[in-house]
């Protein structure tokens, strides 16, 4: 059998303005090249799912860096720190597009990537996938899982989310990969359809994938909304399209 190991660890990167952040990164061991991947955390938080999916990453052959978007709300148990930052009303959209440029430097700076970079995202994790894909070139991939509110109505929007997401579709900087649940609320079948008609008008690359009988949150195991089928055919799905589109 051929040997297979791992690296896994914490360590601090610079986020937005030089802040430093901490971040969890995962990759085979081995000089690689590796495609390199970053994970956008829910808003659950920085939590064992995302350790999880990031370690799932670096099985399936990728440097895969996961940033901790709370860092600067303080030290805790993920849920206690997560409803601090919706007590704070979330985490600005400027901020998390510094923070992920960060995590995306950190990979490109590393001599075991193969030069190609992707993001992935679930929940508001999925919507800050698809704004940070629109603010930046430097990466070659995105992966939005139900994204909610990247449609916005006027009165959702706060000073720290000032502008919807979808508003910046026409800057989408590379190919986009959605999966959504039908029977989601965040979001509506509705909001995707919305999400879609937009890509197509600005001639973007993207597949969408919509599953039947899923709502939100259809990949975590440990909650109740997990469905094994439509998950294993997304994670399918997933790997599918970065290999597409990060291989060397």
């Amino acid at each position: 059998m051929a040997y297979e190991g791992m690296i896994a660890e914490t360590i601090s990167i610079n986020g937005d303005k030089h802040e430093f952040i901490s971040a969890y990164v995962a990759r085979p061991l081995g000089p690689g090249p590796f495609p390199g991947i970053v994970l956008l955390h829910h808003a659950p938080g920085w939590d064992e799912w995302y350790r999880e999916a990031t370690r799932k990453f670096a099985h399936h052959g990728y440097a895969a860096i996961s940033h901790n978007l709370y860092h600067r709300a303080g030290e805790g148990k993920p849920d206690d720190i997560a409803a601090k930052v919706r007590a704070e009303g979330g985490v600005a959209d400027a901020q998390v597009i510094g923070d992920t440029e960060g995590a995306v430097a950190w990979l490109r700076a590393q001599p075991f990537l193969n030069g190609k970079v992707g993001v992935f995202g679930t929940c508001s994790g999925g919507r800050q996938a698809f704004l940070f894909a629109c603010h930046t070139k430097s990466i070659d991939a995105a992966c939005e899982l139900w994204g909610g509110r990247v449609v916005m109505s006027k009165e959702e929007l706060t000073p720290k989310q000032p502008v919807a997401p979808i508003a910046f579709t026409t800057d989408l900087s590379c190919p986009l990969l959605g999966l959504f649940g039908n029977e989601d609320r965040a979001p509506t079948p509705e909001q995707v359809d919305q999400h879609e008609a937009e890509l197509k008008k600005h001639h973007k690359s993207y597949e969408f994938h919509r599953y039947d009988g899923a709502g939100h949150g259809f990949f975590y195991y440990d909650r109740p909304m997990y469905r094994i089928e439509q998950a294993l055919d997304g994670w399918k799905k997933v790997f599918g399209f970065l290999q597409k589109h990060l291989a060397a």
